[in-house]
């Protein structure tokens, strides 16, 4: 059975060597193939190189200066070469992609002068692959990053591009690129892959490289603001936000700038139009948005860039915090949701585990998404939490919850090197990357035990705790205590939910009878 050959990525530096005969540089071409010299793919092969050295001969072009540029001439000249008839475009293009194998064969043998910027490139690709292996992907996942990654490297050396020039706008132009490229070919083209997966693919091998310290790490691109730029350091380093934070106050700002223009001069009458129109796009956000610009209008006026009379131009959100109930679900619907969590399968038991810490501690999805194994302490019990302020909070670990997490770190868990506690169930085995995905898991639970008519998302668990205790007579500031509020107020919205006792104390209308 004949194997696929391998591809050589070998940078060239330095002086170019001279290559042999035509027919002896054609006869080593032909065994870098790996292909029977009597084949069908032998003969397309070596008619096209054949012909494109015919055409470098008449054309006065040196072996040493080929490019994809001149292959390019090549795959469109009117052909009028003695002895080789005028093929059809489709022939034609089958044609180029061979003779860019052979112009690929050229440079690896150093015959045409390559500098990639990278040592040791064959040695990397075979470094990724055992990376890519250790992911316990499936075969098919597994196959496309070595493949792209392959890929990725044949077009950077068509396209003469220096590794230490990579950057996203790189990746984009390859994952767009109408291929051309000099690999592994059936009938003479590439299996479409899609943008989506080039672009995903080029990057995980460049990340791969630049952790080991191959090619430079990217630089952060400057934001083209400079009054933006200088507002979200002020937040990192004086404010104390995080990433997720200022990524936020960045993409509100920016949907506003082109209705605004230059921060110096803005005006009361565009910067509440602007405002409105808006928050008639998005209501639910209006508070948020409101809240940000007065956030950036006031750093602007410190900066000198902008009236300070502005700050009175934003219009205020009115909010009314306590004009529902908060959402809730009784317990036996709590424990319905807790009984539908199967533990056949691994995921199955993960889930099981994130539904307990939810229901019995109220958590948010965030704070099981960052929550890592050092963070449990089993000997005396407790579990460290991180929630929004940054600070840390011990919680006791109810048994059925520390029960769930040994069942899951014992049998369920992936081995792999992560430090935070809960991983994906599918290789790659990374954390969670957003809430969004406890959601989810909150939405299958739903689906396996046939629960309807509940509210979604995972802080419903966080509501139903906080009003399930007070009806059970707990105090305000217990439940602050558990649910880890920093104020008080926080805490006071569930003051509400206990109706018996709201009854009590309710006083009658006028005119009419008592409760």
């Amino acid at each position: 059975m004949r194997t696929r050959p391998t591809m050589s990525f070998r940078s060239v530096r330095g002086t170019v060597k001279d290559p042999p005969g035509p027919d002896a540089l054609l006869s080593a071409f032909l065994s870098s193939l790996s292909v029977d010299a009597g084949s069908a793919v032998a003969v397309l092969y070596s008619a096209g190189t054949r012909h494109f050295l015919y055409w470098l001969d008449r054309q006065g072009i040196a072996n040493g200066t080929l490019d994809d540029r001149i292959v390019q001439q090549f795959e469109k000249h009117r052909c009028r070469c003695h002895g080789y008839s005028a093929q059809e475009a489709p022939y034609k293009a089958d044609q180029a992609a061979r003779v860019r194998r052979f112009v690929r064969f050229l440079e690896d043998q150093g015959y045409v002068e390559v500098d990639d910027g990278i040592d040791d490139l064959p040695r990397h690709l075979a470094d990724y692959s055992d990376a890519i292996d250790r992911l316990q992907l499936a075969h098919g996942p597994a196959q496309s990053y070595r493949s792209e990654a392959e890929h990725f490297v044949a077009w950077l050396r068509v396209a003469r591009c220096q590794w230490i020039d990579i950057d996203d706008a790189v990746i984009d132009q390859y994952a767009a690129h109408d291929c051309r490229c000099p690999v592994w070919r059936k009938r003479g083209k590439l299996v479409a892959t899609g943008t989506k997966r080039r672009r995903r693919c080029a990057r995980h091998f460049v990340e791969f490289l630049r952790g080991r310290g191959t090619i430079p790490s990217a630089e952060p691109v400057a934001d083209d603001d400079p009054h933006m730029s200088a507002y979200l350091a002020w937040l990192r380093q004086h404010r104390g936000a995080t990433d997720e934070t200022v990524q936020r106050y960045r993409a509100y700002i920016r949907r506003l700038m082109p209705m605004l223009g230059e921060p110096s001069r803005w005006d009361a009458a565009a910067l509440r139009n602007a405002l409105q129109r808006r928050c008639k796009e998005t209501p639910g956000s209006a508070s948020l948005l409101v809240t940000i610009m007065r956030s950036y209008i006031r750093f602007l006026v410190v900066q000198g860039e902008c009236c300070p009379a502005l700050l009175h131009a934003v219009p205020s959100v009115q909010r009314y915090r306590l004009s529902t109930l908060p959402r809730h679900v009784d317990p036996a619907t709590i424990e319905r949701i807790i009984a539908a969590c199967p533990t056949d399968r691994p995921v199955e038991v993960r889930d099981k585990a994130i539904i307990l810490l939810l229901a019995r501690l109220g958590l948010r999805a965030g704070d099981i998404r960052d929550m890592r194994l050092d963070d449990i302490d089993w000997q005396s019990g407790h579990l460290i939490v991180k929630g929004k302020s940054r600070r840390q909070d011990r919680l006791p670990l109810p048994q059925d919850v520390g029960d769930a997490i040994l069942a899951y770190l014992a049998a369920a868990r992936p081995k792999a090197a992560e430090e935070h506690l809960f991983l994906r169930a599918q290789a790659p085995f990374r954390p969670f990357r957003s809430s969004a995905e406890i959601a989810g898991i909150v939405a299958r639970t739903y689906d396996r035990g046939g629960i309807e008519g509940v509210p979604t998302g995972s802080h419903i668990f966080r509501h139903s705790l906080a009003t399930n205790l007070l009806r059970a007579g707990a105090g305000l500031e217990s439940v602050g205590t558990i649910l880890r509020h920093s104020s008080p107020e926080t805490t006071a919205i569930y003051a509400k939910v206990d109706l018996p006792m709201l009854s009590k104390i309710a006083q009658p209308w006028p005119g009419e009878p008592s409760c």
